[in-house]
């Protein structure tokens, strides 16, 4: 009994559609076109404000030049950094970014893992209200938090960013108490109780079984942190007023303070400075989300965050 071969379409067919059409050329055509869109379009602004931090005060009169400068231009980059102060506000900036970011994650832990591990009473309740803490807008209990800030003496000074960090009001807790929330009701139970058999106190399971776990949250919720802190400004104008100064308040007032150090004549800060500015405060972020990515990304998958 002779076999029959496949007809040359049913064969094209095949390759283009595939035998699940997610794995036929054209799935993967659509897929790749769609995600260097969606890439273009997140990196576009860095790439324009790259550009843009190249080019010379001529360049940036020139109206033939639109896209790539003349030359590399390296000055705005070093007159950014003068104007900045780089070196002393980025400590600065760190000493009031890092240090409440970790302690807002270890909090955040304790009490997700609380409320996934123990029952107590009005527990719906009290997590209820620990998350509408996210949702009332911050701006409602800035003048309450300012006013008790003052009386107990830690206004502008950087207790007034770390106490709240301490006690699981600093920004955005509750969505950190959610994502370890999350990540621990999968834990298996099992795991406490085996713990439990050889002897584990509840501090020793924590410590030792659901900490080494949760490596890939702590990771995600460290860096969400870590990127708030640094990009708020309007805590930090708030609170610590003249007792400090970060690179991000620094850039808000950058054309007042580039003609206080650099000002004077022609000599004004071009958009060419702005963007290398720019630049120079967002890198830190840009190199810390490179390193630990894989980390990052694991750690988004494991606690079920699709996107804030």
């Amino acid at each position: 009994m002779k076999t029959m071969k496949p007809q040359p379409s049913s064969s094209f067919k095949r390759y283009l559609l595939g035998m699940k059409l997610t794995d036929g050329l054209l799935y993967r055509v659509v897929l790749y076109t769609l995600l260097i869109i969606i890439g273009f379009v997140y990196v576009y602004p860095l790439l324009h404000m790259l550009s843009y931090s190249l080019k010379s005060l001529a360049d940036l009169l020139d109206p033939t030049i639109n896209v790539l400068p003349s030359s590399l231009y390296l000055e705005n980059f070093t007159n950014a950094l003068l104007v900045l102060n780089y070196g002393p506000l980025f400590l600065e900036s760190l000493s009031v970014t890092l240090i409440p970011a970790i302690l807002q994650t270890m909090v955040a832990s304790l009490i997700g893992y609380g409320f996934a591990r123990f029952q107590f009473p009005l527990k719906r309740l009290w997590f209820a209200l620990l998350l509408a803490t996210y949702l009332i807008p911050p701006q409602v209990t800035m003048i309450p938090r300012y006013v008790l800030f003052f009386n107990i003496g830690i206004l502008e000074t950087i207790f007034s960013i770390i106490i709240p960090a301490t006690f699981g009001q600093g920004v955005s807790s509750a969505i950190f108490v959610l994502i370890f929330y999350q990540f621990y009701l999968m834990v298996p139970k099992a795991l406490d109780e085996a713990a439990q058999l050889d002897g584990a106190t509840r501090w020793g399971i924590y410590t030792k079984v659901a900490i080494p776990l949760s490596l890939p949250s702590f990771l995600t919720a460290f860096l969400f942190s870590f990127v708030w802190y640094w990009n708020e400004t309007y805590i930090a104008r708030l609170f610590l007023g003249s007792g400090g100064e970060t690179l991000l308040i620094r850039l808000y007032n950058f054309v007042s303070a580039y003609n206080a150090v650099l000002g004077g004549g022609s000599n004004v800060a071009n958009e060419a400075i702005r963007m290398a500015a720019t630049l120079l405060i967002i890198a830190p972020l840009i190199v810390a989300y490179f390193i630990l990515q894989r980390l990052f990304i694991e750690g988004i998958d494991r606690s079920g965050i699709t996107g804030e």
